[in-house]
């Protein structure tokens, strides 16, 4: 379920300080009840590449990557490190020493820093450079889940174009895929 902007930016998490020049384009509810120190599981799970999306989000992947292919958005001196700097550059000493987390198999992102209540990896091409946060918070009944915050900083006008052109496939069809694949390999039990 899509949430409003306010249950990321009420919630005094790290990356709001790491990235305050990012822009907040979505948060969702994810579908993983647990308890108060589940992130880790959560963050093996996703970090795993367990499950495979399918229908319109598979064709929509493939679609992206095929032009990103043509066009060179994701070559060589496109990504974190080339483009632009990572995030870890930002970290107080505290993150920057601490665990980074894993770095997903499934998609091209790279851990920035891990704690107990949040994960954030970072994605970088020649239209964007992205982070997915995931927070861990109570869920209004005594238990708790986890959040995803998908944070942008586009690359120019043509990065911003390119957000709004993908916006309603991301809100209407990948996201909801995204959380629906997370919620059946949390019920599996997968990390």
């Amino acid at each position: 379920m899509r949430l409003p902007d306010t249950a990321h930016t009420s919630v005094p998490w790290r990356i709001h300080a790491v990235a305050p020049d990012f822009r907040l384009e979505d948060v969702w509810a994810l579908p993983t009840p647990g308890g108060p120190a589940d992130l880790d599981r959560l963050v093996a799970q996703m970090a795993g590449g367990a499950g495979r999306f399918s229908g319109p989000s598979r064709w929509l992947f493939a679609l992206r990557w095929r032009l990103g292919e043509l066009f060179g958005w994701d070559g060589p001196g496109s990504g974190v490190g080339t483009r632009v700097e990572s995030l870890r550059h930002r970290l107080p000493a505290d993150l920057r020493d601490g665990p980074r987390g894993p770095d997903p198999r499934a998609v091209p992102l790279t851990s920035v820093y891990l704690t107990g209540a949040e994960w954030a990896a970072e994605l970088a091409n020649r239209t964007v450079h992205t982070v997915m946060h995931i927070g861990w918070v109570p869920d209004g009944t005594g238990g708790h889940r986890g959040q995803m915050a998908v944070l942008v900083k586009p690359n120019g006008l043509f990065g911003r174009a390119y957000m709004a052109v993908i916006r309603p496939f991301r809100r209407l069809v990948v996201d909801p895929a995204l959380v629906r694949m997370i919620g059946r390999g949390w019920r599996a039990g997968s990390p």
